[in-house]
């Protein structure tokens, strides 16, 4: 009874204080629709919401307007020695990568230097315009002839030089292992005081200890100077090179680039890379998956299974040594004076303030990627410090070469194109290759080889499509020593033979995996 009267009472309390059960009911059910509306939206709002913001998208990476002209694509840029010409080829290498632009890549590291160019130096060159390249920039030296088979006619040629006495600094000290000239000589100063009592023309790497700028450029660099001889080397940089770059004056560089190639603000922004630092650093430190490439890069031989400590070498020069590199370095110091003076006119033409404006908003440019994409507050680590070996950048001579580390936490297009601008050289060359000629992989197997299910569990094995007329390894690949079926097809679908013969008409080549 007890229990009865208290379920009336509560009834009564419900329908007639609260309000009747189908209010109830309607107001939870209300409820429930307006709910699921709000979680149906979350939904759908997370699967249309535009992609993260990035910095590289924000319109401070257009920079000032440039008008109405059009952006060159068509660029061959004479990469020259020690000059932060690393750090202007990664710019060229940014731009056309993200403009699916092709490349003239060498079949390993340079093109042919230093050697003077020739067309098959490039990498799927048929014939003088056969296919469009449009960016050359690789090392090389300098044949306007052959470089004019390889790019279009309406090429922008551009360069970039140095004072010869912090170029010759430079140079001793990446280069003093290589230049028996320079391994010779106890310091700088030591060669500077006699150059001629260790330099031998006829050695192999002594180009690096003489007018080395001038031997980039293809000129006869140990000839004895002369005013006539001076003046053709500049004349014939004048008739080709539309800009001459001038290293100390970098910043100023990059504004008269970007007007000159219509280029938006971000693509001349850069990081120095392939800088040094002057501290001990042992033979050991070469070692590392880059060893081989750049030792084929720079003709370099390394010895394997050696680690002794080295000491930077000594690069402090009195104002009497300097004057004496200027001399033994005649027609780089003639050539450096003429187009430091012609850079100045170009600036007066271009404008001193504006030119001091735009340097401003490139630097705070700069200041904002590093600041977004670089740890250790934007500056150069040593190599050993970077966690991520594929950009840990080559080590070479006596002293360290600094890279970059990536910020964590970036999104994925952030990553992508900070990573642009700190990749090293030697692997974002690899990173163009791969690209530009993917590789194959093999379908075929001899009998009493691997079979194809062996091979995919090994990760599969894949061609490189180099050409074998450098006398490279060419293919990489888990299998040893098997040679290709005769009929099958290379990159270009030239057919691939078993023969010891390079036909360059006909492109038959030995390819092996190995």
């Amino acid at each position: 009874m007890f229990f009865r009267r208290r379920a009336r009472m509560l009834r009564w309390l419900v329908c007639g204080r609260l309000g009747p059960v189908w209010m109830w009911k309607a107001l939870l059910l209300f409820a429930a629709i307006a709910f699921a509306g709000q979680l149906l939206g979350v939904i759908f709002n997370k699967g249309v919401q535009p992609a993260a913001h990035s910095i590289f998208s924000s319109p401070d990476a257009q920079g000032p307007s440039l008008g109405s002209c059009q952006p060159h694509t068509h660029i061959m840029f004479l990469k020259t020695h020690k000059t932060a010409s690393s750090t202007v080829l990664n710019m060229l290498y940014r731009f056309g990568e993200e403009r699916n632009l092709r490349f003239a890549l060498p079949l390993g590291y340079q093109l042919g230097y230093p050697l003077p160019f020739n067309a098959h130096r490039v990498k799927g060159y048929r014939g003088p315009r056969a296919i469009e390249f449009h960016i050359m920039g690789n090392h090389m030296r300098f044949n306007k002839l052959e470089v004019e088979k390889v790019m279009p006619a309406d090429t922008f040629y551009f360069s970039i030089i140095r004072d010869p006495v912090a170029l010759a600094e430079s140079s001793f000290a990446y280069f003093k292992e290589v230049a028996p000239a320079f391994r010779k000589a106890k310091d700088l100063g030591d060669f500077a005081d006699d150059p001629r009592k260790y330099y031998d023309p006829r050695l192999r790497n002594n180009h690096y200890a003489r007018n080395l700028l001038s031997f980039d450029f293809g000129m006869d660099h140990n000839a004895n100077f002369s005013m006539a001889l001076a003046q053709r080397g500049e004349a014939m940089i004048r008739r080709t090179f539309k800009l001459i770059l001038v290293s100390e004056y970098f910043d100023q560089s990059m504004i008269l680039l970007r007007h000159a190639l219509c280029w938006p603000l971000d693509a001349v922004v850069s990081f120095s890379l392939n800088a040094r630092q002057q501290k001990p650093i042992s033979t050991g430190g070469m070692s590392g998956n880059w060893v081989g490439k750049a030792a084929a890069a720079a003709a370099i031989g390394v010895r394997a299974g050696h680690s002794q400590p080295k000491t930077p070498p000594n690069l402090s020069l009195t104002e009497d040594q300097r004057e004496k590199l200027r001399q033994w370095n005649a027609l780089d110091w003639y050539l450096y004076k003429v187009f430091n003076r012609t850079f100045w006119e170009e600036i007066d033409r271009f404008g001193r303030a504006q030119m001091e404006q735009e340097m401003t908003l490139l630097r705070m440019r700069r200041e904002d990627l590093a600041r977004v994409c670089l740890r250790d507050g934007g500056k150069p680590v040593e190599a050993q410090r970077i966690r991520d070996k594929n950009i840990r950048p080559y080590q070479s001579g006596l002293v360290k070469i600094l890279g970059y580390e990536l910020q964590p936490g970036l999104d994925n297009i952030t990553m992508m194109a900070c990573l642009r601008m700190i990749r090293p050289e030697i692997q974002y060359k690899d990173v163009l290759d791969t690209k530009q000629f993917p590789r194959v992989p093999v379908v075929q197997a001899q009998s009493g080889q691997l079979s194809q299910g062996l091979m995919a569990a090994a990760g599969g094995t894949f061609l490189r499509q180099d050409s074998s007329r450098t006398g490279e390894k060419v293919v990489r690949g888990e299998a040893v020593g098997r040679t290709l079926e005769e009929g099958e097809k290379d990159w270009d679908g030239s057919r691939l033979m078993r023969s010891n013969q390079t036909d360059t008409t006909t492109r038959k080549r030995k390819v092996e995996i190995v």
